[in-house]
C-alpha cells in the first residue's frame, strides 16, 4: 500500500501529536478507512507508540479500520427516530443493499451503520448518506435516495446526468 500520502498529511499539521485526531480524519478521507500501514506510518511520523494511533482510531465510531464502502449511510435509531418507524427505515436499507447493519456491500460500493443520535430529532427517521440529511423518511423515500445517490455515481463517471 502507498502510504507517502500520510507523510504529506503529517507535514500539513507541522507533525504536531495533538493533531493526531484531525490527521486520522485527513488519512481516512484519502484511503476511505485507516489501514495499519497507514496508522503505522502515522505513529511513525509523530513519534508516538503505533498502539495510541490505534486506541484513537478505534474509539471514535467516526473512524474505521476496515474497508468501508464508497457511499457512507448512517441510520438514526435514537428514540425520537425510533418512534418515528427507524427500524422500518434500516431494514428497507439492508433489504435494497442486500447488508446488515455494520456491513459493507461485496462491491465496496455501501456501508450501513446505524448510530443512536444524529442530532435532528426534529426530522426523524432521518438517515445520512455520503454526509447529506434526509428526514422525514418512508421506506419509499429510501429507494428514491439510494437511486439518486447511485445516478450522481454515474454521473462523476460520465454515465448519466444527475436526476437533482
Amino acid at each position: 500500500m502507498e502510504v507517502n500520502k500520510v507523510d504529506e498529511i503529517v507535514e500539513q499539521y507541522g507533525s504536531e501529536k495533538g493533531a493526531l485526531i484531525a490527521i486520522l480524519h485527513d488519512a481516512q478521507s484519502e484511503y476511505n478507512y485507516l489501514p495499519k500501514e497507514v496508522l503505522k506510518r502515522i505513529a511513525e511520523k509523530l513519534d508516538i507508540p503505533l498502539s495510541q494511533a490505534i486506541r484513537v482510531a478505534s474509539f471514535f465510531t467516526a473512524f474505521s479500520l476496515i474497508p468501508r464502502g464508497r457511499h457512507l449511510v448512517n441510520v438514526c435509531l435514537g428514540t425520537a427516530c425510533h418512534v418515528r418507524g427507524a427500524r422500518r427505515i434500516l431494514g428497507r436499507l439492508e433489504k435494497e443493499l442486500g447488508i446488515k447493519d455494520g456491513e459493507t456491500s461485496q462491491d465496496l460500493m455501501f456501508t450501513l451503520r446505524s448510530v443512536r443520535c444524529l442530532g435532528s430529532c426534529a426530522l426523524g427517521p432521518i438517515m445520512v448518506l455520503d454526509g447529506r440529511y434526509f428526514g422525514k423518511l418512508s421506506p419509499t423515500r429510501v429507494n428514491d435516495i439510494l437511486k439518486i445517490s447511485i445516478s450522481r455515481l454515474e454521473e462523476k463517471n460520465g454515465k448519466n446526468k444527475d436526476p437533482l
